[in-house]
Parts: structure tokens; C-alpha cells; sequence
């Protein structure tokens, strides 16, 4: 198992690698951050723009692969660069990456915790009442971009708060700063609901319908009828034996939803004005802001690939098979 895993990690660092260098590239030569100082008033000499741009590394004259030459160099040694108006690219990205984090980290969990648990039930009540609402209630909320599933939550829980006369759930921004201790980590957590939810339900709502499929398979199976004859409680044979192993498809699934995740995140931000990665990398496209996207898809990369190494831990966690190859 160790061995599989390490190969694992090393081709994960690989993956990185190469998607970070493929994000630089397509942005370098797309992008024109010459276009931020062009047509200012006062114009600004050439001479200037240029000796500007080569300092940020961003000049569009000089050779592309010069460019990534210096951005990779710098990014080996812990450097992103500078973004086009000459600030910190590590600096800002200290300051979004826990933002993102918190919701990433958060909406994936509960949408696995919660989408494995209604799946399996789904499938135990097979054909009844709760596994035709639970069916229903996915594929309508599948159905619904993430953006527009986060601005119907918006202005519902706003005529919610309007029609009670105080704040009862917050719907912009990620915390009051005129609160401090134990206050505001309360808000923080008020604040972090909507953004949440949805996150979160997506993720529910399809691992689900993988869990109520995989689970259906599973429990006409000879071994979970074995174990229920052999006088094993059927609850027990059903979480122990046939959800153990209907949990492989989902955990595998893991590492591509986290990169959905990433994407509705882009959205959830920016709709919630929460200042994180997502609402970074949106900001850095219209600005041509070249170091940024890349350091921002450098992150998504390191992400969705550490989703990817955790998706191996469980599969090898579920399935003895894996740990024996």
C-alpha cells in the first residue's frame, strides 16, 4: 500500500507541474497587461510601460517561454511574481487561499457526508416515499446552475431577514469586522451558511443518485445475504459490508468533484462577496493580470490533485484489494 500510494503522490506532484506550466502559457499569450497602461491621461512614455512590464515580468515583447523560464524559476523557490499593478502575488494569495479553503474544504465534506448518507437510504426505502422525494429533489437541484441556486438563497434569506426585522442569517461578505473573540468566530460561521449550502448541495444531490445505484448493486449480493443468514443484524451487515463497499465508486468520484467544487466556489464568491481565490482569479481576467491566474490555477491544481491523493487513501482505506497490490 505504501508503494502505491508514493507512486501516487509523485505523479500527483507531476500533474501539478504541468498543469500550472499549461495555465501560464495559455495566459501569457492570451492576456495584455500592456493594456492597463495604455490610453492613460497623461500618456505614459513607452520607454516606461515597457521598463514597468519587464520588471513584473509581463511584457508581451519578450519571448514567452523567456517569461515562463523566470515565472517557473521563481515559482520553485516559493515566488508567484508580481501582480500587473506591481503588488505581491504570495502576498494576496496568503491573504485568499484560507478564505477559499473554508468553504472548499467545508462544502466538500458535508456534501460527501450527506449525499453518501441520503444515497444509502434512498436505496434501503427503495421505492418508497423517501427515496422518490430524496430522487426528486436531486436531479431538481442538479438541475440548477450554481449561480443562480446561490442568488435565489440570497434574496430568499434577505426577504427572510427583511420580513423578521433583524439579521437572522448573513447574505454578503465573510465576517463584521467591528466584532471580536468569540463574537465574531459566531458570525464567521453565520456568515459561512449560504455559501455553504450552496457548495454543498450539488455535491449532495450527485453523490446520491452514485450511492443509491452503487448501494442497489451491493445489497442483491451474495455476501450481504451471507452475513444477514449467518444472524448479523441487518443494519449492521448493511453499514459494515454492503455500504463499505458501495462507498468505492463515490470516494473515487472525490478528486473530480472537488474540481466542481472549485468552480461553483468561483461563483459562490462573488455572489457572497467573499474575497478568496475564486473571486481572485475572476478579478485577475479582466485586469490581464498573467501571475495571478497562474497562481490561482496553481492552487485549483494543487487542490483538486491533494482531493485526488485523499480519493486513493479511501479507496485503499475501502477496498482490500489495493492494499494488497
Amino acid at each position: 500500500m505504501g508503494k502505491y500510494l508514493l507512486r501516487r503522490l509523485a505523479i500527483n506532484v507531476i500533474l501539478v507541474a504541468i498543469a500550472a506550466s499549461l495555465a501560464y502559457m495559455l495566459a501569457a499569450t492570451t492576456m495584455n497587461p500592456r493594456a492597463a497602461y495604455e490610453g492613460r491621461q497623461p500618456p505614459v512614455p513607452a520607454a516606461v510601460i515597457d521598463a514597468t512590464l519587464d520588471a513584473y515580468n509581463l511584457n508581451d515583447k519578450t519571448p514567452v517561454l523567456v517569461r515562463y523560464a523566470t515565472w517557473a524559476k521563481g515559482v520553485v523557490t516559493g515566488d508567484f511574481g508580481k501582480t500587473w499593478n506591481g503588488g505581491s502575488v504570495n502576498s494576496e494569495m496568503g491573504r485568499r487561499i484560507m478564505v477559499s479553503l473554508r468553504l472548499l474544504l467545508i462544502g466538500t465534506l458535508v456534501g460527501f457526508a450527506l449525499g453518501v448518507v441520503l444515497g444509502a437510504v434512498s436505496a434501503v426505502k427503495q421505492y418508497k416515499f423517501s427515496d422518490r422525494l430524496i430522487g426528486v429533489s436531486s436531479f431538481v437541484i442538479m438541475a440548477i446552475p450554481v449561480f443562480v441556486l446561490a442568488t435565489l438563497l440570497a434574496i430568499a434569506t434577505y426577504n427572510l431577514n427583511r420580513g423578521l426585522g433583524f439579521t437572522l442569517i448573513e447574505y454578503t461578505g465573510e465576517y463584521n469586522p467591528r466584532l471580536s473573540g468569540w463574537d465574531q468566530f459566531l458570525n464567521r460561521l453565520n456568515h459561512l451558511i449560504l455559501p455553504t449550502i450552496s457548495l454543498s448541495l450539488g455535491s449532495i444531490a450527485f453523490y446520491s443518485r452514485i450511492q443509491r445505484n452503487m448501494m442497489l448493486d451491493v445489497l442483491g449480493q451474495d455476501f450481504v445475504r451471507t452475513a444477514m443468514a449467518k444472524g448479523l443484524r441487518r443494519r449492521t451487515a448493511l453499514t459494515k459490508h454492503a455500504l463499505r463497499t458501495a462507498l468505492i465508486p463515490s470516494a473515487t468520484y472525490f478528486a473530480f468533484a472537488f474540481g466542481t467544487m472549485f468552480t461553483g466556489a468561483t461563483f459562490t464568491e462573488k455572489i457572497f462577496a467573499w474575497h478568496g481565490m475564486g473571486a481572485w482569479l475572476v478579478d485577475s481576467i479582466n485586469q490581464n493580470d498573467v501571475n495571478s491566474v497562474a497562481a490561482v490555477t496553481f492552487f485549483a491544481a494543487v487542490c483538486i490533485l491533494a482531493a485526488a491523493f485523499l480519493s486513493d487513501l479511501l479507496v485503499a482505506a475501502l477496498d482490500p484489494r489495493v492494499r494488497v497490490n
